[in-house]
């Protein structure tokens, strides 16, 4: 088995530490996607129409920019994909992260969190931009063991 990677972005936490979760399961290494503007509580208000986060999600080509430095994706050979659901789907950063990288031939896993959305519509999309992967089935981890979640994909 090759080496395995968990990237997530977390817009308040949670998803960071169910990705903590899996790494320590999995002795993946970790790789947060953090963005290059940092998302305020005023960014993030859903219930806005002008807040960042939404006016984001109504634009399917945006592509938020990623602090950091890049991985070197050449090196694992699974990739755990974790982020917060958002209006149904993957934040539109993670696309940004899956179309940063060539994942021909790796095994991708999506994991979410989320207050009341399915991942079905996320996995759906991701799929879409990287159909050269391999996709395994995502997991909502709301009240799930991440680790023991997470290991049992290897």
């Amino acid at each position: 088995m090759g080496k395995t990677l968990v990237a997530f972005f977390s817009a308040s936490g949670v998803t960071a530490q169910k990705a903590q979760e899996i790494a320590e399961a999995t002795g993946a290494d970790l790789y947060e996607i953090k963005p290059a503007e940092r998302y305020t509580a005023a960014d993030l208000d859903w219930t806005n129409k002008q807040s960042r986060s939404s006016q984001e999600m109504e634009n399917d080509a945006c592509r938020p920019a990623i602090a950091g430095s890049p991985v070197d994706m050449h090196a694992y050979d699974t990739v755990f994909v974790g982020f917060p659901i958002w209006w149904y789907v993957e934040p539109r950063i993670i696309d940004t992260f899956l179309e940063a990288y060539d994942f021909s031939g790796k095994t991708m896993i999506p994991f979410a969190t989320s207050g009341s959305s399915g991942i079905g519509g996320a996995e759906k999309r991701m799929r879409g931009i990287c159909p050269a992967a391999t996709w395994n089935p995502g997991k909502l981890l709301n009240g799930i063991d991440a680790g023991t979640w997470a290991a049992a994909q290897q």
